[in-house]
């Protein structure tokens, strides 16, 4: 069995803190300080969770974020991705519009007129991206490019050179 995972101990600055925080109104700062306060007592997750009414997960997460940044895990984080980048490149993106510049029958496809998914898929096949991409990546893409679509026009053609 494992052991109890506590908190390492606290100084008295971060305690006068914890306890400030613990008297806020911010409900997610007071139950982080909660729990820190709770396991600076030796409290173990479970019992802190039922006393604070909190998943025991969440009880450890608050721990261990304690543990790597002290009292920087208090206030609430941000939930956006650290880094983003653009799976399509200036490069894949000027390969895609190369393929688009083309007809969908030139990849074998049975149709003459593109669509994002099938651009998607014909993308995969000559391998600008790794895997079949979402249409609103490709739809994204295209945006970043700038280009001048119109819709597809059907036109009947006859015979007769009169």
């Amino acid at each position: 069995m494992k052991s109890p995972l506590y908190i390492r101990p606290l100084t008295d600055e971060e305690r006068t803190q914890l306890e400030a925080e613990r008297r806020g109104a911010d409900a997610f700062r007071v139950r982080r300080a909660q729990i820190i306060l709770a396991s600076g007592r030796s409290l173990s997750p479970k019992p802190i969770a039922q006393l604070v009414g909190c998943a025991v997960q969440t009880v450890r997460n608050v721990i261990h974020a304690f543990n790597t940044t002290g009292l920087g895990c208090v206030p609430k984080q941000s939930t956006r991705p650290k880094s983003v980048a653009p799976i399509l490149d200036a490069a894949s993106c000027e390969r895609l519009q190369h393929i688009l510049h083309q007809a969908p029958r030139t990849y074998g496809k049975p149709t003459g007129v593109w669509t994002l998914a099938l651009a998607a898929q014909v993308c995969s096949e000559q391998g600008v991206t790794e895997r079949c991409l979402s249409e609103e990546t490709i739809r994204r893409a295209l945006q970043r490019l700038r280009p001048n679509w119109k819709r597809a026009k059907h036109w009947i053609t006859s015979p007769d050179p009169h």
